[in-house]
């Protein structure tokens, strides 16, 4: 059966940071005709969200109808520092990481994992530009700024932006195998070098 990848949308996320992982988990499996996950966006309310640079995007669903995700991508970008002291976003993220197989985070969508509570004596990894942020949001993370991305066990951090594709075909390799993440890197003709 599909796993659901729920991945959480706001106005200033930065593109790449969820469109990255949202192909990575849309192609896994192409080749042999399989569906493995389940990609859907979901935002606070129904409606468009304008991502960074103004890419209008129409989440599939809202936190309040949202299905129940095995595996829950939270973004960065400038609009983080928003959903971080948003409480709907903050109450629907750390009941949701109560559930979920894996919880990951994109950039500085360590910031929003921070404030939620939930990097708290985690080792965690965002983007270069955020580390002073995240250290002083999460003071008890430890913070590894050299890491591509760091694997907790159910929790998971990348770096910025591109490192959101490394991360993911990690989970993939991890989930399925690193044949099956490697056929999805050829596919997208990505450079993992996993």
């Amino acid at each position: 059966m599909a796993r659901n990848v729920a991945i959480l949308i706001f106005d200033d996320a930065e593109v790449l940071d969820f469109c990255g992982p949202f192909e990575v988990f849309s192609v896994t499996g192409r080749s042999d005709a399989e569906q493995p996950f389940r990609v859907y966006t979901v935002a606070e309310k129904r409606g468009p969200v304008l991502a960074r640079n103004g890419l209008s995007v129409n989440p599939d669903y809202a936190l309040a109808g949202c299905p129940r995700p095995d595996i829950l991508i939270v973004p960065g970008g400038i609009g983080t520092r928003r959903a971080m002291k948003n409480p709907a976003i903050l109450d629907w993220v750390k009941q949701r990481a109560g559930e979920v197989e894996l919880l990951l985070s994109v950039c500085t969508g360590a910031l929003v994992l921070a404030a939620a509570g939930l990097l708290d004596g985690q080792r965690a990894t965002t983007h270069r530009l955020g580390m002073e942020l995240l250290a002083e949001t999460a003071p008890t993370a430890t913070l590894c700024p050299a890491e591509r991305f760091v694997d907790n066990g159910r929790i998971i951090t990348s770096a910025g932006i591109s490192a959101g594709i490394d991360m993911s075909l990690y989970v993939v390799s991890r989930l399925l195998g690193r044949e099956k993440a490697e056929e999805t890197a050829y596919y997208m003709e990505y450079d993992w070098r996993g």
